[in-house]
């Protein structure tokens, strides 16, 4: 095990906040280099990405003018919108969409591109397996192709789309990658560390074809910044039994507790 890992190691040990299931993972990349920090659990493992792919939908719209600020537009809600959390049941600005997770507002910026752009866009991200044909027979690609359906990706693939956005070497305008990142800035700061993310929950169906809840998934992805470097991280958990509330805000609840250790246990920057 690399110095590094098992220096990590001990502070997982010490801190008792590190105990994973074997396929959950957790991963620290070093921005600038591409390096792994840290590499704990299967992070290869491919899960559709649900609401961290709001992420590239932010990148997309704002680079292709459907969205402009953090504020514009204001889409009002619809009564024919699928509204599961209350939050999502009124008028919603790019601001409110990546903080509350709404997803139909993804989905009305999905519709506005048309298939062929949202196609052009997942396929220059070079974004997991790109495979935004949804689910099978329901011709639902280009408004659920994300959702627990088709399209997948790995902790890893992440953690390389996410790179290229704090690098800005993806293929879309100077201000979308500024506004999205502005609408993913996480707040308070951890220490001098600015933190940027994204959530994503689902529940994959059963053999019944019904949600099998016992087995939920949630991502939490995004990068921190102090100004001097930037650290990709990705933490994807998969629940192995039943829980009460999403995997998305636990993934996030636990590495935003963990990564005051995780970023004062980095390395001197060569």
């Amino acid at each position: 095990m690399p110095v590094f890992k098992k220096l990590f190691a001990s502070i997982c040990l010490s801190f008792s906040v590190c105990t994973l299931a074997q396929a959950d993972c957790t991963l620290l990349v070093a921005a600038e280099t591409g390096k792994t920090l840290l590499e704990e659990g299967d992070c290869h493992h491919a899960m559709a990405p649900n609401s961290s792919f709001k992420i590239p939908i932010a990148l997309m719209g704002y680079d292709a003018g459907i969205l402009r600020d953090t504020q514009t537009p204001a889409m009002p809600y619809k009564p024919s919108y699928s509204a599961m959390i209350e939050s999502w049941a009124q008028t919603t600005t790019p601001a409110m969409w990546m903080k509350n997770s709404v997803v139909w507002y993804s989905q009305e910026i999905t519709r506005q591109l048309g298939m062929a752009a949202f196609q052009r866009y997942v396929q220059a991200f070079n974004y997991g397996n790109q495979d935004i044909s949804g689910n099978p027979g329901k011709n639902d690609g280009l408004t659920r192709s994300w959702l627990t359906s088709s399209l997948k990706i790995t902790p890893h693939q992440q953690a390389g789309f996410l790179r290229r956005l704090v690098l800005k070497q993806l293929p879309v305008s100077a201000h979308a990658m500024e506004m999205t990142a502005k609408i993913t800035r996480i707040q308070p700061d951890i220490a001098d560390w600015e933190i940027h993310g994204k959530t994503g929950s689902g529940i994959p169906d059963g053999l019944d074809g019904k949600e099998d809840w016992s087995r939920g998934f949630g991502w939490f992805v995004g990068w921190a910044d102090n100004g001097n470097r930037k650290v990709i991280f990705v933490r994807l958990l998969l629940d192995q039994q039943k829980q009460d509330t999403f995997a998305g805000p636990r993934a996030r609840e636990a590495t935003l507790q963990r990564l005051p250790v995780l970023l004062s246990a980095l390395p001197a920057k060569p």
